[in-house]
């Protein structure tokens, strides 16, 4: 079957690398993988689309000039002819309402994957309820924690249109890389404290570097790093040079070579304060590298405290200094989380798992709009 994925991006993060890790997947098992990127006017990000390309994966660029722009929908229309595609499955608010508008001419079975919906900003809050209503029209809609779920069932959505499936990561990836970017930064010896993702409030990344103002009294030495980009990104510089410790937080942006980067920390911390199923975890934990991280969304269900990370209560930052210092003066430990995190994420959160759990989706819904299109010819005729 043919996929048009459909996706609005600010950067490449943790849902574009789980879209590009699926339709790798995806692939390989078998289907035929379009990746729809959305070139805003306003805001012209391309970065998943070039990380596809660069993965073999056939790309198609949509221009959009304004938040609605009905060009766009007729571009969608057109790749949907032109590639013959079997079921359309949008990522994020701005592509589930371009795919609803094209899809209706065409009759396409329509998916979603609801990664969360985490801005407290009042204008994302309005596009969030209007993307619930929107998902109300959909064949399926695809959560990665329970809280998501909550979220939409709530707003109206019947249960049975619901599913969940984890993310996951593609291990290979991971297997063999080397510490690139310590190397770039001179810490052949420091020890690393990482972060990756997004540089928006919702990560906690001021809790960290608070905390990092108490680990670094403790253990100088010690380096933390920043990877992304975000709107957050001159506050938490700030603070850093506020609390004098600007010079062992390295802010360096984001990055394209994710594999040598986790290969380059000791420990990745993500302190979110709202998560769904983050991909940097995942991809911390295949890189076998021990994690911190708080009790939010499905975390949980990754993160088992002192099993295959260290778990805390989100906002809490001694607590979340202590479980740095903890990894730190504790090397067996931190070694010994970071082989469990890597098994469990094989065993339960792989790409290969979740690409099937996707095509028996597909299947679902194909089967669902043939019967229903059959039964409205049937009225049609009569």
């Amino acid at each position: 079957m043919t996929i048009l994925f459909l996706i609005s991006s600010e950067g490449y993060y943790g849902v574009e690398n789980m879209l590009v890790a699926l339709a790798m997947q995806l692939s390989r098992q078998g289907c035929r993988c379009v990746v729809g990127v959305f070139c805003n006017s306003h805001s012209p990000h391309t970065e998943v689309a070039e990380q596809a390309e660069r993965q073999g994966l056939t790309v198609e660029i949509i221009a959009c000039n304004g938040r609605w722009d009905w060009s766009a929908v007729t571009q969608i229309r057109s790749l949907l002819a032109k590639h013959d595609v079997h079921v359309l499955h949008a990522h994020g608010y701005k592509a589930d309402l371009y795919a609803l508008a094209a899809a209706s001419r065409n009759r396409v079975p329509l998916l979603a994957t609801s990664h969360n919906w985490p801005s407290k900003l009042l204008s994302m809050r309005a596009y969030a309820i209007l993307d619930r209503l929107a998902l109300r029209a959909f064949d399926k809609v695809i959560v990665v924690s329970d809280a998501v779920a909550d979220i939409l069932r709530r707003s109206g959505m019947a249960a049975k249109k619901v599913a969940m499936i984890p993310n996951g990561v593609d291990l290979d990836r991971f297997r063999s890389a080397v510490p690139k970017l310590r190397n770039e930064i001179g810490l052949a010896h420091n020890p690393v404290v990482g972060f990756v993702g997004r540089l928006v409030p919702d990560k906690g990344g001021a809790l960290l570097v608070r905390a990092a103002q108490h680990v670094l009294t403790i253990h100088p030495n010690t380096t933390f790093v920043l990877v992304g980009e975000g709107p957050a990104h001159q506050e938490w510089k700030a603070l850093a040079a506020e609390l004098g410790i600007d010079k062992q937080v390295i802010f360096v942006g984001a990055r394209d070579d994710m594999p040598e980067v986790y290969a380059s920390f000791d420990m990745v911390v993500l302190p979110s304060l709202i998560e769904a199923l983050p991909m940097c975890l995942l991809e911390a934990m295949a890189a076998g590298k021990p994690v911190i991280a708080t009790r939010v969304g499905a975390v949980p269900g990754l993160v088992v405290d002192a099993q295959t990370g260290l778990l805390l209560e989100p906002g809490d930052v001694s607590a979340l200094a202590q479980a740095i210092l903890r990894l730190l003066e504790n090397p067996d430990m931190a070694c010994q989380l970071g082989e469990n995190g890597r098994a469990h994420v094989a065993r339960h959160f792989s790409a290969e798992v979740m690409a099937k759990s996707y095509i028996e989706m597909y299947e679902h819904v194909l089967v669902s709009c043939g019967d229903r299109t059959q039964k409205q010819a049937a009225l049609e005729v009569n």
